[in-house]
């Protein structure tokens, strides 16, 4: 949200809501499709020991450039639907990086009162989420679960501001979840001092429920503003699928500063910190909202009256679904993701490829797209995060891939862009190069500084893996 001379945001529009509804309804029909053939069986999915990356292979898996340390599956962590979704994670101290808007000025990290170089992961699941940690060699130790606060739902979403786990979902009456996960610190697992796994209380447990929206479908944050942002919201409030702002610089007090209208439909969100290259916004709160059909660009710094700076359109668009910054320094440049444009066979993506499409925002009153980079395989994509010119890739079937995307300035068509390193989940499929349907990763977290990274899948577990490739 930018500032500009719009006053308001748009209502949300009969076929931005349709379009959302057909997406979720094909993803709930291959679903119920994979339940069928059995894909998420009692015991299909067992512990997997640490396999290093060789001649292209980790055990059953593809590889390149990438060990897996560990696996365990979604039954071990607690979970008796045995579907994941997303995938958080939290380091000892606190390092800020955020999934959502943060200010166009210098960021101060905050430090939490937990001993140094303990890593923590938040794993989203169909009927709750599991909490693991990644001990240093990359073994993960799962310590307890947090079910659903009303039923089960293929969405689920967490993020965490300074140590609290903030999780929504599409589940109806489920509302914002907020779980200090200083819980887990006191979690024994071994003597006869042992009280894990735990198996947390939703009435006891949370720091607070927060009711003000019925369900989402995302969960973004700004961690300096100490803000959460939950996106495609729905029941019971305003925003209408829009921006629902919420105040979390009291996790046990929760409010919310607007908005006061209803924003076009949005998903997912990112935006700039520091100084970024459009000086007419430095000081303000830009968020990045990937809505539907176009690159949508807003100023939230007024929280009652949000303002959009403008709504790009891209050759190609299906249903924008993510996107995240280059370079989160240089702000020059921004990667989007449209979820079903493989699917759909639209633009450069019918061939059926992974399709990352290329945006300069120097101008955030007219962003252009400049190019598209396209994987070797076919799968749909989903989530990334970009961290040091590199790309972390959730890319559903053909699962973690690492791109070099550090050449975007020299050549912002994405021509310079090269596959580095992938670890392909779901085996299934590579016989026949790949791919289009809604199986495999859902999301990861790269951020560890330990340089782990955990892979949520949807069918199997929760994956522990390494990036041995060039930084």
């Amino acid at each position: 949200m930018r500032f500009s001379t719009l006053a308001l945001l748009g209502l949300v529009s009969t076929g931005f809501a349709s379009e959302m509804e057909r997406l979720m309804e094909m993803k709930t029909a291959e679903r119920q499709a994979m339940r069928s053939r059995g894909d998420f069986a009692k015991g299909k999915h067992a512990r997997r020991e640490k396999e290093k990356c060789r001649n292209g292979k980790a055990g059953e898996y593809a590889c390149d450039n990438v060990d897996m340390l560990d696996f365990i599956s979604h039954e071990e962590m607690g979970s008796t639907t045995r579907e994941g979704n997303d995938v958080w994670g939290e380091s000892t101290p606190l390092s800020i990086h955020s999934s959502c808007v943060k200010q166009y000025l210098t960021l101060t990290a905050h430090r939490l009162d937990l001993p140094d170089g303990r890593e923590f992961g938040a794993v989203g699941q169909t009927d709750g989420t599991a909490f693991i940690e990644v001990r240093p060699n990359g073994e993960l130790t799962y310590l307890g679960r947090l079910p659903t606060q009303t039923m089960s739902s293929l969405w689920r979403d967490m993020k965490v501001i300074d140590g609290y786990c903030y999780i929504g979902s599409e589940a109806p009456g489920h509302g914002l979840q907020v779980f200090d996960m200083r819980k887990l610190l006191s979690i024994k697992l071994n003597g006869r001092d042992a009280s894990g796994p735990v198996t947390f209380n939703t009435a006891m447990d949370l720091t607070a429920w927060f009711r003000g929206f019925d369900s989402s479908r995302n969960i973004v944050a700004h961690e300096a503003a100490k803000m959460i942002y939950a996106v495609g919201t729905r029941r019971r409030t305003t925003c209408q699928g829009g921006l629902f702002m919420v105040d979390v610089s009291d996790p046990s007090n929760l409010t919310s500063p607007g908005p006061s209208v209803r924003p076009t439909l949005v998903r997912p969100i990112n935006g700039q910190p520091d100084n970024g290259p459009d000086e007419k916004f430095n000081g303000r709160e830009i968020c990045f909202a990937y809505n539907e059909d176009t690159l949508t660009i807003m100023d939230v710094s007024d929280k009652k009256a949000p303002v959009i700076v403008s709504r790009t359109p891209y050759v190609g668009a299906a249903y924008t679904h993510q996107g995240w910054l280059v370079d989160e320094n240089d702000m020059s440049f921004l990667l989007l993701d449209d979820e079903p444009d493989e699917m759909d066979g639209t633009g450069a993506a019918a061939n059926g490829r992974t399709t990352t499409y290329i945006f300069n925002i120097t101008n955030l009153a007219a962003p252009v797209n400049t190019g598209l980079y396209q994987s070797p395989v076919k799968a749909i994509d989903h989530n990334q995060y970009v961290i040091d010119g590199l790309s972390y890739q959730s890319n559903y079937g053909s699962g973690l891939r690492i791109v070099d995307v550090g050449a975007v300035e020299s050549d912002p068509s994405g021509k310079g862009f090269k596959q580095v390193g992938f670890f392909d989940v779901h085996p299934e499929d590579d016989a026949v190069g790949g791919s289009v349907e809604f199986v495999g990763t859902w999301s990861n977290y790269p951020y560890f500084k330990s340089g782990h990274i955990i892979v949520n899948s949807i069918e199997r577990g929760l994956y522990s893996l390494k990036y041995t490739g060039k930084k």
